[in-house]
């Protein structure tokens, strides 16, 4: 099974709901989205310092587990119109770049 990750970078376009953002994120848009065929984790990231062009200030590394990560992508496309059409998307979410990464090789450690 091909191994690959999706790097979505996100702001949240009121930072008077910041706190609304995360909860959200955490509680309702990653289980939403974990429940698309081969998408098996999540890990968010908050940026330190302030971001640069083409960066959000939250990062959310999702992992793809497939042996046809286009289909994959296309689940995951329709996954989102779907929650789009249920309200499920919160109205200060800003998308700033979305990334998919295939994995070359095992990951090394120290």
């Amino acid at each position: 099974m091909s191994k690959a990750v999706v790097l979505v970078f996100t702001d949240c376009a009121d930072p008077a709901r910041e706190k609304e953002f995360n909860e959200w994120y955490e509680n309702t848009h990653v289980p939403d989205i974990l429940e698309a065929p081969d998408f098996v984790g999540c890990t968010r990231y908050e940026l330190m310092g302030n971001p640069g062009p083409g960066q959000g200030k939250y990062l959310a590394i999702y992992e793809v587990e497939s042996d046809d990560l286009k289909s994959a992508l296309a689940a995951l496309q329709q996954r989102a119109a779907q929650l789009g059409a249920q309200k499920r998307v919160i109205d200060c979410l800003r998308l700033v770049s979305f990334t998919a990464c295939r994995e070359l090789g095992p990951r090394q450690s120290a």
